[in-house]
């Protein structure tokens, strides 16, 4: 066998002229680059809070572990757009909880929604209407597919929700081709919600300019008042609705998540049956298999997904309260697990530090605080707003659950107690912050 010289350096057989185009400018997502750095601390020995990563601190519904093991042993490959017994499952999950008009055949299962959504763009071509600020992925999925990327504004001051005139204003800008909407709520990063009438008036304006809505509803679930409801409601011919266990089921490494597709648009469904045949093939078969009893939401995931719901709106509450009495402007949680302050009433204190981008107050606080959070800018907004995403998960999901079944109550003593990373994390900054 021929070895390599010790100390001669490997020659790279990549050409960086083959160097695909639409790579350009596109890095690794910020959520899991944050979560690997954490975990690389951390095993040097420092303290992280991590608020970086927005992982479910919950367990999985034991319901959902047993099922698992219970189909381990199967090894089928699974019909490409899901087994279709769990797409009818899924279906029920879409009618009786959204109130949708949904059949098995409207169903596509996938490998993660980020999975599906990146299908949706890559089988479609056109402009791509993002509100800002938007998950992390969404932007560059655009680029990878070859879609244009359109920002849309929103106001901090209206809780970071999209203005029903703001999409106007765009339809009427950016005329000719077919224009996607990604809509996500409650939101991540901002942790609000849109309410009926505000849906109402953006599926209006999506109707009226043939817009197609992808509705990223990962968090209905978990929106702090339990009266999520889809804008699929209003605009049924044109909206694909998306869900998956990640997060209100706590099993985000599962990796299965779920179209719900108008008959209307029944060949866009089609279309990405066919590109998944030719690339993941199907999702993992026991997964699927335990699926089913998670979507089949009987009592047991009703009452795991209130609970939750009780311990999220009562971190995010006094999460918020803290940043708002440290001089940060936030806007009051509704949903999900995230914050989006900004500290931009401090930039003269932070200015002070050579703190002038939200990039730079980020590594500032990771290197001199152990807190973990990611940079406005990596959400599509002004590299320098000073705005942060927070994800208030650094807790003991599990023993939270034990302690409410109890009959234990999250005021702020029990906070301090089960939470206290968080709000530990929080007393930091404004330390810091204050310095």
């Amino acid at each position: 066998m021929i070895r390599q010289e010790a100390g001669k350096a490997r020659e790279s057989l990549f050409d960086q002229s083959t160097k695909n185009p639409r790579l350009s400018g596109v890095k690794a997502s910020a959520t899991l680059s944050i979560n690997e750095l954490s975990k690389r601390l951390e095993a040097e020995g420092k303290e992280i809070f991590k608020l970086g990563f927005g992982q479910s601190p919950f367990p999985v519904p034991e319901l959902l572990v047993e099922a698992l093991r219970k189909n381990a042993h199967r090894k089928e490959y699974l019909p490409v757009k899901g087994l279709p017994k769990l797409r009818e499952a899924v279906a029920e999950y879409y009618r009786s909880r959204l109130g949708l008009d949904a059949d098995d055949d409207d169903i596509v299962i996938g490998p993660g929604s980020k999975e599906l959504m990146f299908l949706l763009q890559l089988v479609r071509k056109g402009r791509v209407l993002i509100p800002s600020p938007s998950w992390v992925s969404y932007e560059p999925q655009c680029r990878l597919t070859g879609n244009e990327p359109v920002w849309l504004e929103t106001e901090q001051r209206d809780g970071w929700r999209l203005d029903p005139l703001e999409l106007e204003r765009a339809c009427k800008e950016h005329t000719g081709g077919q224009k996607l909407l990604i809509l996500n709520y409650p939101s991540n990063p901002t942790g609000t919600t849109l309410d009926p009438d505000r849906l109402k008036e953006i599926a209006k304006v999506a109707r009226q300019h043939r817009v197609i809505i992808l509705s990223d509803e990962i968090y209905g679930e978990l929106d702090h008042s339990g009266n999520h409801i889809s804008i699929a409601r209003f605009y049924p011919e044109g909206t694909i609705v998306s869900t998956g266990l990640s997060k209100w089921c706590g099993a985000g490494g599962w990796r299965l998540g779920t179209f719900c597709i108008p008959k209307e648009l029944r060949e866009i469904g089609d279309m990405i049956g066919k590109v998944a045949s030719e690339t993941f093939s199907a999702v993992s078969a026991p997964i699927q298999y335990a699926g089913v009893d998670a979507f089949a939401y009987g009592q047991e995931i009703a009452d795991y997904v209130e609970v939750t719901r009780s311990v999220l709106s009562a971190v995010g509450k006094e999460t918020a309260d803290r940043l708002r009495s440290m001089g940060s402007r936030v806007a009051e949680p509704e949903g999900g697990f995230y914050l989006f302050p900004d500290f931009s009433t401090m930039r003269g204190q932070l200015e002070a530090r050579d703190l002038r981008t939200s990039e730079q107050l980020c590594k500032a606080l990771l290197t001199e605080t152990g807190v973990a959070a990611l940079p406005g800018s990596e959400f599509g907004r002004p590299e320098m707003e000073l705005s942060l995403r927070i994800a208030y998960v650094d807790f003991n999901g599990s023993e939270c659950l034990a302690s409410l079944q109890k009959g234990a109550k999250p005021d702020l003593p029990w906070l301090r107690e089960h939470c206290g990373r968080v709000i530990n994390s929080i007393e930091r900054i404004a330390g810091w912050v204050a310095k």
